[in-house]
C-alpha cells in the first residue's frame, strides 16, 4: 500500500508556471507507475500525465503536451509535474496517482491509489 500527499498547487498569473510535488511512503514506489489527473468544478476527472516506472516512458494528455513535464526520483519517492505556458483552463484540483499494476495506463479507473489533491488556480 502506498499514501500520496500532494505539495504545490496555489495561484499564479496566466502564462505563469507552477510545479506540484507528490511524495509517496513505502519502500515499493519504484514498483509503482505514476500519474497525474486534474478535475475541473462541474467536469470529469481527466489525465494529464503519466511516468513509467523507472521514467523511461512519459505520456501526457492532450491539453497540456508541449507545457507540463512529469519526473519521478525513486530515490525521494517522490513525482513532479512542472506546469508552463499556465492558461485559465488549466485551474483544477490536481490529484496524484499511483498503480502497481503492469504497464503505463492512463484511465482514471486503472489507478489503484489516490492523494487529495491541491488546487491549482490560473487567473487571466
Amino acid at each position: 500500500q502506498v499514501q500520496l500527499v500532494e505539495s504545490g498547487g496555489g495561484l499564479v498569473q496566466a502564462v505563469g508556471s507552477l510545479r506540484l510535488s507528490c511524495a509517496a511512503s513505502g519502500r515499493t514506489f519504484s514498483s509503482y507507475a505514476m500519474g497525474w489527473f486534474r478535475q475541473a468544478p462541474g467536469k470529469e476527472r481527466e489525465f494529464v500525465a503519466v511516468i513509467s516506472r523507472g521514467g523511461a516512458i512519459r505520456y501526457y494528455g492532450d491539453s497540456v503536451k508541449g507545457r507540463f513535464t512529469i519526473s519521478r526520483d525513486n530515490a525521494k519517492n517522490t513525482v513532479d509535474l512542472q506546469m508552463n505556458s499556465l492558461k485559465p483552463e488549466d485551474t483544477a484540483v490536481y490529484y496524484c496517482a499511483a498503480d502497481q499494476t503492469p504497464g503505463v495506463p492512463t484511465r482514471e479507473w486503472e489507478y489503484e491509489y489516490w492523494g487529495q489533491g491541491t488546487q491549482v488556480t490560473v487567473s487571466s
